[in-house]
């Protein structure tokens, strides 16, 4: 009986001669040495799939909250210089943005409407409380022009006042910041 001692076989991958009785058989039937083996990649098994799952019933879309107003600490405006319509206004952490459209309302009643913020320092709550709001700048301006602290402040310039001494405070109470028409 013949052992294939000094036999030899060529791969089938590599094309080169190696010894008979080293050479191996793979899963898709190539007759390759041992040192070229590859086996079966797992995924070219197939496996056991099951159906894709399913949602749940009477399932219903996110809602997208309205913009509500946001109550602001006493006297949270206050202006920067004399005859400037600049109005600092004091939110803390209002995640708002420069060119956001803010309206200022004063204290809520019992009707439903707002009242106006306190007038000071020559700028009248009216002038504050414009129905189609104001556009606003992130950050606390100062006299000279520069801004800082953009987390709890933004301004904005008033309309037709202007301040007639400037760093002074003002609102009064309640006062609030928010969209231009509120809705439920």
């Amino acid at each position: 009986m013949a052992t294939g001692k000094y036999a030899k076989a060529i791969s089938d991958r590599s094309g080169f001669e190696f010894p008979y009785n080293e050479m191996v058989k793979e899963w898709n039937g190539a007759f390759v040495h041992k040192s070229e083996f590859e086996a079966k990649h797992p995924q070219l098994e197939l496996g056991i799939h099951a159906a894709d799952q399913e949602g749940l019933m009477n399932a219903r879309p996110d809602r997208v909250e309205n913009s509500v107003a946001v109550i602001l600490k006493p006297n949270p405006f206050e202006t920067i210089a004399a005859s400037s319509g600049i109005i600092n206004v004091s939110e803390q952490s209002h995640g708002r943005s420069t060119g956001d459209t803010v309206r200022f309302r004063g204290s809520p009643s019992i009707a439903g409407t707002f009242a106006n913020p306190a007038s000071f320092d020559g700028i009248t709550g009216s002038n504050v409380a414009k129905t189609a709001g104001y556009s606003i700048t992130v950050g606390k301006r100062d006299s000279s022009g520069n801004i800082t602290n953009t987390t709890d402040f933004y301004h904005f310039t008033v309309d037709t006042n202007t301040a007639t001494t400037g760093g002074i405070s003002g609102g009064g109470e309640n006062c609030s910041a928010g969209p231009a028409t509120l809705s439920a």
